[in-house]
């Protein structure tokens, strides 16, 4: 659910600088209300998207290319957001 989050606010674009800040915070969000607590970490997972984005953009426009195609694939940006949460927890 947060990778398709993160995916469709960036895509819909509703604000006039873009909408990275409040995809990343929705996906957060979404990947806490999961757990049903904030997790731990001395940097959680939109920090870590900020530092490093391009893996962030090649799987937004691999979800884009999907869905061009007609077919629904997010596996590209759920895997990299695991890899980030994952990271995440295992700095506490």
């Amino acid at each position: 659910m947060a990778a398709y989050a993160l995916w469709r606010l960036n895509w819909i674009h509703p604000f006039v600088e873009g909408n990275g800040r409040t995809a990343r915070a929705a996906c957060y969000y979404l990947i806490s209300l999961r757990q049903n607590k904030l997790l731990g970490g001395r940097k959680i997972v939109p920090e870590r998207i900020r530092e490093n984005r391009q893996p962030y953009y090649d799987g937004l426009k691999a979800a884009d290319a999907a869905w061009e195609d007609g077919q629904y694939d997010i596996n590209q940006l759920a895997a990299y957001l695991e890899g980030l949460l994952k990271g995440q927890l295992s700095d506490l």
